[in-house]
């Protein structure tokens, strides 16, 4: 069993193997593992008994963070037993993005004979009923609906707004759009950090929207692309939203384009993954706002020697 570098023209070879993927948690959308693709993180996998094994590799500095996630199968899961031997085989001494369907299915018991169980609170993706952000009835959303009517008050007139589905004629100026975005947040600051990786990540994404089948949708203001976000499938109830971007200092604008995202990208799922937080309590705060009807755990297994 040898891993080799996963790329994003792998796709069509692969997602057979996600037909039938049942998890939660927003690390098994394919599009998502293939286009987190830096010189500080790679993707890799392998091919085993018609599943795919999929590590991440990090450079040398970061090479703690090395890890396995669970297998992906279309007809299988992986016992304890397995997992313990193929992390062995490949010199890796832990998986990370366990949930908890997988924890209670085989039982702590049983997986504590091969590994060490740790939560990972900062890798807990956010999830919501589809309904509740497309509709943002009650008073628990009021705060909402009163910013996208200060927006609307604004900017709804003749020709101010528009709303187009990302092609790649339009990518260029969505990579404009995030370059600007990223400037405000000095995404670049930290070479290899969480904002420097999910910016290229992001265009990764958008510069092959097509390809990857991912269904995204921008905001022009004015003429000008001043909000974007792609949706990716999960499984069969859920989608995953990511790289939701919106200029800061529009009034209304991020509650107004995150409404629409969830009406237009997310019309055959009851769920929306919003995913997490990454542990920065501001990101957390603005998810928290949004009334997630769950969130999704993320366990760490550690190899017992």
């Amino acid at each position: 069993m040898n891993l080799k570098h996963l790329k994003i023209k792998d796709y069509p070879n692969l997602k057979h193997f996600f037909i039938r993927q049942t998890y939660n948690l927003c690390v098994y959308s394919l599009p998502s593992i293939l286009v987190w693709n830096s010189d500080a993180y790679q993707p890799c996998g392998a091919i085993h008994d018609d599943s795919l094994i999929i590590a991440a590799e990090f450079e040398a500095t970061h090479a703690e963070k090395r890890h396995l996630i669970l297998p992906i199968s279309p007809n299988r899961e992986f016992s304890p037993e397995e997992l313990y031997e193929i992390a062995g085989k490949l010199g890796f001494d832990k998986y990370w993005f366990v949930p908890d369907e997988y924890i209670e299915h085989f039982g702590r018991e049983r997986i504590e004979s091969f590994f060490e169980i740790t939560s990972q609170t900062k890798l807990e993706d956010y999830v919501y009923l589809r309904e509740d952000l497309a509709e943002l009835k009650g008073n628990r959303y009021s705060k909402k609906r009163n910013l996208i009517s200060q927006f609307k008050k604004e900017y709804d007139k003749e020709g101010r707004i528009a709303v187009e589905k990302i092609t790649y004629t339009v990518v260029p100026e969505c990579t404009d759009f995030l370059e600007k975005w990223c400037k405000e947040r000095d995404c670049d600051k930290e070479p290899g950090g969480d904002l420097s990786c999910e910016k290229r990540a992001a265009i990764n994404m958008l510069e092959n929207i097509e390809f990857l089948e991912v269904p995204g949708i921008l905001l022009r203001v004015d003429g000008i692309v001043s909000a974007f976000g792609v949706a990716s499938h999960l499984n069969q109830d859920m989608g995953v939203l990511h790289f939701e971007k919106a200029f800061a200092n529009i009034k209304g604008l991020y509650q107004y384009f995150d409404q629409l995202c969830a009406r237009l990208l997310f019309s055959d799922k009851k769920y929306i993954n919003k995913e997490s937080d990454m542990g920065m309590p501001g990101l957390a705060q603005a998810k928290e706002s949004y009334y997630p009807v769950m969130k999704v755990r993320a366990y760490e297994l550690k190899v017992k020697s």
